[in-house]
């Protein structure tokens, strides 16, 4: 298995598999509020099954080469996350996520883990498009799509619907010339 650190704070980034079950499960359940404000992930993990069955799904994306997920550790803890929703090698178009709990906020986890992310995408795998989809009053997310150098493209009005409130989505991205030129590559 592999880490890559995030940084000096005891961050690290890995790959999250259905042997991580019980500590995914653990996370949701510290962070199924705060986490589930604009994102249904926690509503689909509420017990060991659909823990395991969730990242089973994921496995499966990777193994089809058309999604991925990882966790983020803190000093051995599992407090997010970062994925690839989509993958489509053949058109050069991904989509990134995240999530976090409430208690690692503010540390830089998603925008150093997301920045990975993208690296890999662009420069490993010649991905041309990243997109980054956040509700419009998640305003911590549209900001590390902000921080990432990624352009707001527009906006999906009322487009999804989620716990009885349809949400504006904004769709951001950031094309393969655009991440090398901007500097905001971790390789510069």
């Amino acid at each position: 298995m592999f880490a890559i650190s995030l940084g000096d704070d005891g961050a690290e980034l890995r790959p999250l598999e259905p042997w991580h079950a019980a500590q995914y499960l653990a996370h949701m359940d510290r962070g199924r509020e705060y986490i589930g404000r604009y994102i249904g992930l926690p509503g689909r993990v509420t017990d060991l099954a659909s823990a395991t069955a969730l990242l089973r799904s994921y496995a499966d994306k990777a193994a089809a080469d058309s999604g991925r997920l990882y966790g983020i550790w803190l000093d051995g803890v599992l407090v997010g996350g970062v994925l690839f929703k989509t993958f489509d090698a053949e058109s050069g178009n991904c989509e990134v996520g995240c999530w976090l709990e409430e208690a690692a906020v503010g540390r830089g986890l998603i925008t150093r883990a997301i920045r990975v992310l993208i690296d890999w995408a662009v420069e490993e795998r010649g991905m041309h498009r990243v997109e980054w989809i956040a509700s419009s009053a998640n305003t911590a997310s549209i900001k590390v799509a902000e921080r990432l150098g990624m352009v707001r493209e527009g906006v999906l009005r009322e487009s999804f619907p989620y716990r009885g409130v349809r949400h504006d989505m904004e769709v951001w991205s950031v094309l393969a010339r655009e991440w090398r030129e901007h500097g905001t590559s971790g390789r510069r």
